[in-house]
């Protein structure tokens, strides 16, 4: 699996485009943006936000880092954007925690083979190619923001 990665951040023009309102499962704070591990894959990148508390099993979570020692940081597969206009992007790359980055680069095939899983389990279950039970798919799928990204998946 051919791949290319990056950390940085969504822009302005990406919440403009998802408002809160309408799109109530991404993530977005009001003073800054989440910092994301861009995979460009295939046709897209797929950005999955860091997040420092993740209850659920839906993510990659840090066990090296200072803050996964008193919380559940990771990244999120719930939260996961999917973005092919660059505008989306911000150019400048984001600062993360030096232990979260090399764990993060470390585990990075790992992370890269969870995510893109993620997104093709959901995608093979909405073309009825093969139907997750309907509690396992609302479990891993019920908050999640890929019905946002339908268009960019070809769903």
């Amino acid at each position: 699996m051919e791949y290319i990665v990056e950390v940085s951040r969504l822009s302005k023009k990406f919440y403009q485009n998802y408002p809160k309102k309408q799109y109530p499962e991404i993530l977005e704070k009001e003073t800054r943006a989440y910092a994301c591990l861009l995979i460009k894959f295939n046709e897209y990148f797929i950005c999955i936000p860091y997040r420092t508390n993740i209850l659920h099993k839906n993510a990659y979570h840090f066990k090296t880092s200072k803050r996964s020692l008193s919380n559940r940081s990771g990244l999120d597969y719930s939260k996961i954007a999917i973005i092919k206009n660059k505008d989306f992007i911000e150019n400048v790359p984001a600062v993360i925690d030096k232990d979260e980055y090399n764990e993060t680069m470390i585990h990075i095939d790992k992370i890269v083979s969870e995510a893109v899983l993620y997104v093709d389990t959901y995608i093979n279950h909405i073309k009825a190619k093969n139907l997750l039970h309907e509690r396992e798919f609302i479990r891993k799928y019920g908050f999640s923001t890929l019905p946002y990204f339908h268009d960019i998946l070809g769903l």
